[in-house]
């Protein structure tokens, strides 16, 4: 066979419970999934959003329902529970938020599409959104 000529690589299926065991996702195929997650996560929780705004906004006596919801919960559902899923959103909406930037530039910028960028890109992503998340859970709980 000439060089021209090359064998051209053969691909296979995966078997799920071997190979994804042992696959290392990079930091970009991680920043990617958890956009999409992250864009999920914030639609369905989008009437609790809702209501949160409602209430907050809505008069003096709903915003002290409001706080009140946050320190000593609402019905069955313990305040602390309503802090974790607000906090899940603050992360939802910042690792979204970053990870669409950082979408958007790569779609300007097509130089920006390459393993280099991929990576600085995907780990500053996660970086940022989870510094910035674990000082708002801080704030939320009370922490500062």
């Amino acid at each position: 066979m000439t060089e021209i000529a090359k064998k051209r690589p053969e691909f296979r299926n995966i078997n799920a419970f071997k190979d994804l065991t042992t696959y290392r996702m990079t930091a970009a195929a991680w920043t990617s999934i958890l956009h999409r997650a992250s864009g999920a996560i914030m639609f369905l929780l989008l009437p609790l959003v809702i209501w949160f705004f409602d209430t907050s906004v809505s008069s003096e006596v709903s915003y002290e329902r409001f706080t009140a919801a946050f320190a000593s919960g609402i019905g069955f559902v313990p305040g602390w529970l309503l802090k974790l899923v607000s906090l899940g959103l603050i992360w939802g909406y910042l690792h979204h938020m970053f990870a669409g930037i950082r979408h958007l530039i790569m779609d300007i910028d097509h130089h920006a599409v390459n393993n280099q960028f991929g990576k600085a890109s995907g780990l500053t992503v996660i970086s940022l959104a989870i510094v910035l998340t674990l000082l708002l859970g801080a704030k939320l709980f009370g922490l500062y």
